[in-house]
C-alpha cells in the first residue's frame, strides 16, 4: 500500500512548510542572533552619562529581544525540520509584493522630512502589514497609528531624542 500523504496537495496533507521555508526561517534566526550579539556589545560599550536614562536605555532591551526572537526562530525551524517537505509553493505575486515594500520604504525616507515621524511611520507600517496579508486594512491602519504615536512619545518627549515633526507638530 502507498502512502498517500506523497500525493496529495498541501492543502488537504496538514503540511504547510516546505523545507526553504524551514532553512530560509533558520538562517534569519541565526542573522538575528549575530546582530543581537553585536547591539549588545555596542550598548554595553556606550559610556555612562549623569542622565536618568543612559544611551544604553535602549540598545539594550532591543538587543535582547533581537537575541529571544532569533533563537526562538531557530528553535521553530529546528522543529519544523524533521517534518518539512521539499516543494516549490511561493506566495501569490510575491516579487510585486517586494516591490511594494521597497516602494514603501522609498516614500518612507523621501516623506519623513515633509510629514513628520508619525505620520510616515504610521503609513509605512499599514503599507507593509496590508502588502504581508494583514486581513484587515482599517485595524492594520489603526495599529500603524497607534504605534507610531508611541513610539514618538517615547522617543521625543521621555527620552528627549528629537524626531521629525511634519506640519501638524507630530
Amino acid at each position: 500500500m502507498s502512502d498517500v500523504t506523497e500525493t496529495l496537495p498541501v492543502e488537504q496533507t496538514g503540511v504547510t512548510d516546505d523545507r526553504r521555508t524551514v532553512l530560509a526561517t533558520a538562517l534569519f534566526g541565526g542573522l538575528m542572533l549575530v546582530a543581537a550579539v553585536l547591539v549588545v556589545v555596542d550598548a554595553v560599550r556606550l559610556p555612562e552619562t549623569s542622565g536618568i536614562v543612559g544611551p544604553a536605555a535602549v540598545p539594550l532591551p532591543v538587543g535582547v529581544l533581537l537575541g529571544a526572537v532569533g533563537a526562538a526562530l531557530l528553535v521553530r525551524a529546528r522543529t519544523q525540520l524533521r517534518d518539512a517537505r521539499p516543494g516549490s509553493r511561493r506566495p501569490a505575486h510575491g516579487a510585486l509584493r517586494v516591490c511594494g515594500m521597497v516602494a514603501a520604504l522609498v516614500a518612507f525616507a523621501l516623506l519623513l522630512p515633509v510629514l513628520g515621524y508619525v505620520v510616515s511611520s504610521a503609513a509605512l507600517f499599514a503599507v507593509t502589514a496590508i502588502l504581508l496579508g494583514a486581513p484587515r486594512a482599517p485595524q492594520a491602519i489603526a495599529y500603524g497609528w497607534a504605534l507610531a504615536a508611541l513610539v514618538f512619545l517615547v522617543f521625543d518627549r521621555l527620552i528627549g531624542l528629537t524626531l521629525p515633526t511634519g506640519p501638524w507638530g507630530f
